[in-house]
């Protein structure tokens, strides 16, 4: 059977990134390989072996264009609010909390930020299917 083991994303600004996901969800650098044309830094936080595998390709100079393609990450937090609150105390524009909840019953409680390069990130809550 596979392992999932890294998601890679494509960031134009290293330092810019690195901050962001370090504030963000405390990932840190587990690795970096870097090479004459791009860098690959690997970041990864004490709670799961996954890994979020950043590229910086050196020539790029402009924004990368995400298209309709990508649709998220997603992580999970022990406490939703707590979290949403950390996050709009650091700045770091996390959209507004959401009960999904079709038909009356609760699937989900989430909230999405942006990374600074547009991806989007879905910040859940640990329970039912997403502990």
């Amino acid at each position: 059977m596979a392992k999932a083991v890294h998601s890679m994303i494509r960031v134009l600004d290293e330092a810019r990134s690195l901050t962001f996901y370090e504030k963000a969800f405390g990932l840190g650098v587990k690795d970096r390989l870097d090479f004459p044309e791009f860098t690959l830094v690997y970041l990864s936080n004490p709670e799961s072996e996954f890994e979020l595998e950043l590229t910086v390709n050196k020539a790029q100079s402009a924004p990368y264009e995400l298209g309709n393609g990508y649709g998220h990450l997603a992580v999970s937090v022990t406490d939703l609010a707590a979290e949403h609150a950390r996050f709009e105390a650091e700045g770091l524009n996390p959209r507004k909390l959401v009960e999904f909840a079709p038909a009356g019953e609760l699937v989900a409680r989430f909230f999405f930020v942006a990374d600074p390069d547009g991806y989007q990130i879905e910040v859940l809550e640990r329970s039912g299917r997403f502990k």
